[in-house]
């Protein structure tokens, strides 16, 4: 294949070659993004959106994550108690009692406060997110949120080494 040629850069100009790498594309790209199967870890999604709970669960489970679902805060924090997850993802604005009144009980709880807890919300106030940090969240996602957003949150959180990599078994030959 011919090299381009800037026919607008003067001669004096000096060249500049730039490598491209591809962009992931389908499959390549979504497979980049998932974080390596997490058997065993338990991840709580607490949010009263039908929609939010079932493209988390689905999310999460595709890379091996045991899901817990609750509708509502008072449900979502009997099973953080009784369920011990690893991780739980906190929307702010639920029916009954909400996000934050949530967080301060469950870090005021001897059981669930080493928990860490993902708040989320499609508010775009900024006051939200300094609130819930001010309050014990670890961490703060506005909704809409990308599957990379969500696992890159997982492994800050739990890390690497908390999650738990493919076993692989070695080829008998």
């Amino acid at each position: 294949m011919p090299e381009p040629v800037n026919e607008l850069a003067p001669a004096s100009q000096p060249e500049v070659r730039v490598e491209v790498n591809p962009v992931p594309f389908g499959k390549e790209r979504r497979q980049q993004d998932r974080q390596p199967a997490a058997e065993g870890v338990r991840i709580l999604v607490v949010d009263d959106s039908p929609t939010i709970v079932l493209m988390l669960s689905r999310m999460l489970e595709q890379n091996g994550y045991e899901v817990i679902e609750a509708g509502d805060a008072e449900t979502g924090m009997e099973l953080a108690r009784t369920s011990m997850p690893h991780l739980v993802f906190l929307d702010i604005v639920l029916p009954g009692m909400n996000g934050f009144e949530a967080l301060r009980r469950l870090r005021r709880d001897p059981v669930t406060r080493s928990v860490p807890v993902i708040m989320i919300s499609g508010n775009e106030l900024a006051t939200e997110q300094f609130y819930a940090q001010r309050i014990g969240a670890d961490d703060f996602m506005k909704k809409p949120f990308s599957r990379s957003e969500v696992f890159l949150r997982i492994e800050k959180l739990l890390g690497p080494d908390r999650i738990p990599k493919p076993h692989v078994t070695p080829a008998r030959g």
